[in-house]
């Protein structure tokens, strides 16, 4: 498996492509605005083709190329329902961050829950429900890569803000307590902004989730 780390978007937001070329397919996880041209050089290089996109939760950052993905590739769509309202019905976002964000809805073929157990590139990705940041934020753990894509949860000596409606910094810390700390600490911790870290890193040194 590929694992190919791509920045896109007005504030630099991580998608994250993972590429199976002897299998043909790859995964997305996240889809800030502008990184389907990156993808599909990627897809293109390594003769693969989109199966899946995976989000880690609906703020306008992580799923604004979205819909552009979709209308391109054969794509389904996974993400909690908790966010539900903002995928399908985005000018919800428009209200609370008070600009025209040029978001288009996109339509969830299957909604995950905690501990679904989601079968692609050959391996399984483990579904943890980590609100706090957002009430449908998950995090994809494949055990056999021991990596795990956070989304806004957690950060390299940081965590997401609860200030936006159905924040809760209470939720978020028992959210990380319970479904990130309870990982290997030699488990990679993929975010949606920054560098990768690791589950033992943050325990020991994250200054707002101490283990």
């Amino acid at each position: 498996m590929n694992l190919h780390v791509l920045p896109a978007g007005p504030i630099q937001t991580n998608a994250y492509l993972l590429t199976a070329p002897e299998r043909g397919e790859a995964v997305l996880i996240d889809a800030p605005q502008g990184v389907w041209v990156e993808v599909a050089e990627i897809l293109h290089t390594e003769k693969c083709r989109l199966t899946e996109l995976w989000f880690t939760h609906g703020h306008w950052d992580h799923m604004q190329g979205g819909a552009e993905i979709v209308r391109a590739t054969v794509a389904r769509v996974s993400a909690h329902a908790d966010d539900r309202v903002l995928i399908e019905t985005p000018e919800v976002m428009k209200k609370f961050m008070g600009e025209d964000l040029g978001l288009e809805a996109v339509k969830v073929d299957r909604w995950v829950t905690q501990g679904d157990q989601l079968a692609a590139l050959g391996t399984v990705a483990e579904v943890r429900h980590v609100p706090g940041h957002c009430p449908g934020s998950v995090m994809f753990y494949f055990a056999a890569m021991k990596g795990a894509f956070v989304g806004d949860a957690i950060f390299q000596r940081s965590v997401g803000r609860t200030d936006l409606p159905g924040g809760s910094f209470a939720l978020l810390e028992k959210s990380i307590r319970e479904q990130i700390y309870t990982l290997p600490n030699d488990t990679t911790v993929y975010p949606g902004h920054g560098p990768a870290t690791t589950v033992g890193a943050e325990k020991t040194d994250n200054p707002y989730v101490h283990n």
